[in-house]
């Protein structure tokens, strides 16, 4: 699959795109998604999803990012539908990953982004002192987030109207809170959330692939090089198949098993 950089974002884009994935990733990874998340995108990329990755750099003011985060996606989009001529009512997905997912939540929350849905890998909606290692030597009046922690919440409370959401939490996440945007989530919309428990820790989404070129006909080499790539990744085939049938239940390949 190839990348190409357009207004601010990075796109992956299929010859015939089913879709538009938004995503953002994590705090400290984000700034490149086209390399720190380059398996996972590809994959959905590979199934018709078009992937747009918008990069962003961390700071206390997280409203103004997922602002800028969105004013990007809507520059891609314009140039995706008027210049390239794809069809203009494709649906738009939000995908997620740690801070990621607080920033598809204020999109939508703040800036009524249209969403057809929401994908949310690893939520957490710490406040600073428990995100940022050196924040405590700062005293009782250090900075915090903005919107905090409990502003964020009171938002997706009052505010949040996307109401078919996927919630992944990993079995090895010390530091996840899907439970509680969950039980957010459920209070609003019941049943059209749905919540999975996936093996993995919080950088499962990260893992990267092992790109090993099969011969004109499959060798025992290449036998182990494919057990090595499934060792060394075996939870990525688990999430994208939860991903791929939440996107599309009666299209997808049941292979998804919490």
């Amino acid at each position: 699959m190839e990348w190409q950089e357009v207004r601010g974002n990075w796109l992956c884009i299929p010859q015939r795109p089913l879709g538009w994935i938004h995503f953002l990733g994590g705090a400290f990874v984000a700034a490149a998604p086209q390399l720190t998340y380059r398996r996972l995108l590809e994959h959905l990329a590979e199934a018709n999803y078009g992937i747009i990755a918008t990069p962003f750099v961390n700071s206390f003011d997280h409203g103004a990012i997922a602002l800028d985060a969105l004013n990007k996606l809507d520059y891609a989009l314009d140039w995706l539908v008027h210049r390239q001529g794809y069809p203009p009512a494709l649906p738009i997905y939000g995908l997620g990953h740690s801070m990621g997912c607080k920033l598809h939540l204020l999109i939508n929350s703040l800036y009524d982004g249209d969403r057809a849905g929401n994908m949310f890998m690893a939520f957490n909606n710490y406040p600073a002192s428990q995100s940022i290692p050196w924040m405590d030597n700062l005293g009782p009046a250090s900075v915090e987030f903005t919107p905090s922690p409990t502003e964020t919440e009171h938002f997706i409370q009052k505010r949040y109207p996307v109401r078919r959401n996927l919630l992944i939490r990993f079995q090895d996440d010390d530091i996840d809170q899907t439970a509680r945007l969950r039980s957010l989530l459920r209070a609003k919309f019941g049943d059209m959330v749905t919540a999975l428990k996936l093996p993995g820790n919080h950088l499962t989404p990260l893992s990267q692939d092992l790109k090993w070129q099969v011969g004109a006909e499959f060798s025992p080499l290449d036998a182990l090089g494919q057990w090595i790539k499934q060792s060394l990744f075996p939870e990525m085939p688990v999430l994208e198949a939860c991903l791929l049938e939440w996107l599309n239940p009666l299209g997808a390949a049941r292979r998804c098993r919490p």
